[in-house]
């Protein structure tokens, strides 16, 4: 008998953005910005609406594409406000490493809720001036979790005196 420990094996978790995780049909953008619920962090604004099987199926003519993930975002940093294009593709990067490294517990609840099919997510930068990653960072975690609290608020707990 000998003492070397168990390995147990422990599920890895991908953290890529895929071609499904990218939100690019026309008629779920415009019904995003539409239809959509907004939140505020820093610098960043995130539309976004949760769409049951039913809804996504009515969004198109013949059938739902095979690439649709449980979350899909997009993102936009207007030329209004960063005027070069150096800045907005900068700005885009940042926003989109901070989101990859913090968007899985949201897609988890998502995967696991029987009646959301897919969540669209459209994220506007709205500063007029570069921000760090750690600002950047903060912003997409501060305003996944007000999105995760609109689509699952906690019952509240009365207490008994």
């Amino acid at each position: 008998m000998t003492d070397t420990p168990e390995i147990i094996p422990v599920p890895h978790i991908r953290m890529t953005l895929r071609k499904s995780s990218k939100l690019r049909h026309r008629t779920l953008v415009q019904e995003l910005f539409q239809k959509g619920k907004s939140v505020y962090s820093g610098p960043l604004r995130i539309t976004f609406r949760a769409l049951t099987q039913d809804e996504l199926e009515g969004s198109f003519r013949v059938r739902v594409p095979d690439l649709m993930g449980p979350v899909q975002m997009m993102i936009t940093v207007p030329k209004k406000k960063r005027k070069h294009a150096v800045d907005r593709v900068l700005m885009r990067r940042r926003i989109r490493e901070a989101f990859r490294l913090q968007w899985h517990p949201l897609r988890k609840m998502i995967q696991e809720d029987p009646e959301i099919r897919t969540l669209s997510l459209a994220i506007v930068y709205m500063h007029t001036e570069n921000s760090n990653m750690s600002d950047i960072s903060a912003a997409v975690g501060s305003a996944l979790s007000k999105i995760r609290k609109k689509l699952y608020p906690q019952p509240k707990v009365e207490e008994n005196c």
